[in-house]
């Protein structure tokens, strides 16, 4: 297999501009890694590059799934995979972008075979997370898959739903699948040194300013009536269009609920609050990548440049 660029980083911290320069120089094919960006409900609010700011260059996997459905990780897989061979058979050079660590992870490391969860198990444990809330619902996963259940904390929502999907449709814990983890697609082109893995780090007081100018942006680019459409096609509250970054303090906002600017203050501060844990977790989990610092772009751009080099009878082959 022939390789590819990976760029990860916080929201807010210039990926995609990063991308965009590198495509033009190398052919590339840009391919998103954003759990929200690839939902075409939410092109203000996931900050999803615009087509005039796309321009000729590529860009696959934005705007590819309508709000009512789930993307897992393993959905995302499948997808990103097919793209990247498609850019390969092509002759070019795929550059994927995105803060979703899991989805990068996926790629590299692999994922566990669960067979796919019927669509009435997946509506009722999600129903019934809305309902119960999480404490409750990990007490259930405790009486089902203790296993599981000492592995998570008790306010994870996601992951608890997930383990208690999957143990109710199949009858196993998602700790034997995670056993039996299948190779990602990528996991053969990062051994044999065809990838060039990066990350951008900034400062955090200047990313949460960037989060703060950028949700204002926002605002004024109709994130507002972005999140009326969201609530006028009455989806599932657990879904996680209705979950992204600003649609809940929007809506309650829209609703009556909180005025208008203490909804502004709440989506700054969620937004603050996952670039924090981005941050924290592509620290931790991607120790091996090339850390880029997001202020000084040129000098960026120089060392993915440095490092394309470097690879390039592996990459572009």
């Amino acid at each position: 297999m022939n390789g590819a660029i990976l760029i990860a980083g916080p929201t807010a911290s210039g990926k995609s501009s990063l991308a965009m320069t590198l495509a033009r120089h190398h052919d590339g094919v840009i391919i998103n890694a954003d759990s929200m960006q690839i939902y075409k409900d939410l092109t203000v609010l996931s900050a999803r590059p615009h087509k005039d700011q796309q321009g000729d260059i590529p860009h696959r996997l934005y705007g590819a799934l309508d709000g009512r459905e789930l993307c897992s990780a393993a959905r995302w897989h499948d997808l990103a995979m097919g793209e990247i061979d498609k850019a390969h058979a092509k002759g070019r050079l795929p550059i994927l972008v995105g803060g979703t660590g899991l989805y990068f992870r996926t790629l590299l490391e692999g994922l566990a075979p669960v067979p796919p969860i019927p669509d009435e198990v997946r509506v009722k444990v999600r129903t019934d997370m809305s309902l119960s809330g999480p404490q409750a619902m990990h007490q259930a996963l405790l009486e089902r898959d203790p296993v599981m259940a000492a592995r998570l904390a008790p306010a994870d929502s996601q992951r608890i739903a997930r383990a208690l999907e999957v143990v109710i449709a199949t009858g196993r814990s998602l700790a034997d699948y995670q056993k039996e983890k299948v190779p990602g697609g990528l996991a053969e082109a990062d051994a044999a040194g065809r990838l060039v893995k990066a990350v951008l780090d900034l400062p955090r007081d200047t990313l949460y300013a960037r989060c703060d100018t950028r949700f204002l942006e926002m605002m004024e680019q109709g994130a507002l009536a972005e999140v009326e459409r969201l609530i006028a096609r009455n989806l599932a509250p657990d879904l996680p269009v209705m979950k992204a970054l600003g649609v809940p303090a929007l809506a309650r906002y829209l609703t009556g609920t909180v005025a208008k600017d203490d909804a502004i203050k709440e989506a700054q501060q969620q937004t603050r609050n996952y670039a924090k844990r981005q941050m924290t977790w592509l620290r931790t989990q991607f120790k091996d990548w090339t850390r880029l610092d997001a202020l000084n772009v040129s000098q960026a751009l120089q060392t993915l440049e440095d490092l394309i080099d470097e690879r390039k009878p592996l990459i572009c082959r």
